[in-house]
């Protein structure tokens, strides 16, 4: 039998470099396929690639949507709620937001066979087999949903060995995204629980209401110490349930927070200047290309594409340090959910996706 010569793949980069961008690609071009309604305030788009084939993604990873909208390019981080068992398409599930720029251009203005540009699946909030056990507690309010729905579809379609409590927190009945595909795979799953909470309960509302604070998960949990703890949903919400896992002395090891962008109103965020109003204007000076006025409540990036500045971005939330930008003078406000690396501080390095302005500023992008 002849020997077979081992195949020197360093004699052929783009070889291998088809293979990383086919397992890792920067960048997925894609098109509606179908749009599904969830809600009076939520669609699904279901998009498929207009080239090439999908890459996996990990269950509770997201992508970055590019859309140019009234001549600004922009982009927002959406996850994926699809199950990555199935790789003919991904969903990407819509909240609209009030006042938001994007979800109501998306759930308004987009159509089957409309094209898009994103990033790569991205992000970090998925399940960690190592480190995370078999039992998952998660929190989720709103749109927060999304990467659970991921990971229980995979969960099912896989028959993992997992055991999930849902707490699922939502202002209405009628506006509980995925609640009846939830209801029913709870009812054929033991392993999977779902609790539906309502925070304003119409009348003869019998199920639960409230909000997910530390009485409400004892009373679902037979107990919390052998549990790993995910929480996707409204800025408040992180920080209204972050304080109730302390109280129920969750370890930080044994919690994990997605991505969730900037704050509706970042001057209730703690540290915010007393006094200063979000329409307050302040100058921005973009060193070598122009220079103009920027609102402070409003996230610096936001501004920058306005003014046609497009920086790269990929969480939009002050995680990824895709957007890290020199800041030369002046001062701007970060909220506390902001990951910045020491040396960003030492060396004058801001998020602009999670910076705003609170004096006139000067930046080098």
């Amino acid at each position: 039998m002849a020997e077979t010569k081992p195949r020197d793949y360093t004699k052929e980069p783009d070889f291998v470099k088809k293979i990383v961008e086919s397992l890792h690609p920067e960048r997925m071009y894609l098109k509606v396929k179908e749009i599904i309604e969830e809600t009076p305030s939520t669609k699904t788009f279901r998009m498929v690639p207009t080239k090439g084939k999908l890459p996996s993604f990990r269950a509770g990873q997201y992508v970055n949507l590019f859309v140019t909208i009234g001549g600004v390019l922009t982009s927002r981080p959406y996850s994926i709620s699809s199950s990555p068992n199935q790789t003919e398409y991904i969903d990407l599930t819509v909240r609209r937001k009030e006042g938001g720029f994007v979800s109501n251009y998306l759930l308004d203005e987009v159509k089957v066979g409309d094209e898009f540009e994103t990033t790569g699946p991205v992000g970090q909030f998925y399940y960690e087999p190592l480190t995370d056990g078999k039992n998952l507690v998660f929190l989720a309010g709103g749109s927060g949903i999304t990467p659970f729905m991921s990971i229980i579809r995979e969960v099912v379609d896989k028959k993992l060995d997992l055991n999930i409590w849902l707490l699922y927190g939502s202002r209405i009945p009628d506006d509980v995204i995925f609640g009846k595909e939830l209801e029913e795979i709870a009812r054929k799953n033991p392993n999977i629980d779902y609790v539906l909470v309502i925070s304003e309960p119409p009348e003869h509302w019998g199920g639960v209401c409230g909000f997910l604070n530390q009485d409400l998960i004892r009373e679902h949990l037979e107990k919390v110490e052998d549990k790993t703890f995910y929480v996707c949903g409204p800025q408040a919400m992180y920080i209204f349930c972050e304080g109730e896992l302390e109280r129920l002395k969750i370890p930080r090891r044994k919690t994990k927070r997605e991505a969730y962008g900037p704050p509706d109103d970042v001057t209730r965020e703690p540290g915010w200047p007393k006094g200063l109003s979000a329409y307050a204007v302040f100058t921005v000076e973009v060193v070598g290309k122009k220079t103009f006025d920027a609102l402070a409540g409003e996230p610096l990036m936001n501004s920058l594409e306005r003014e046609g500045l497009v920086i790269p971005a990929v969480c939009r939330s002050g995680i990824c340090t895709t957007c890290r930008t020199k800041l030369l003078s002046g001062k701007v406000f970060m909220p506390s959910s902001v990951t910045l690396l020491e040396a960003d501080r030492k060396f004058g390095y801001i998020h602009p996706c999670m910076a705003y302005p609170i004096s006139d500023i000067k930046i080098r992008i």
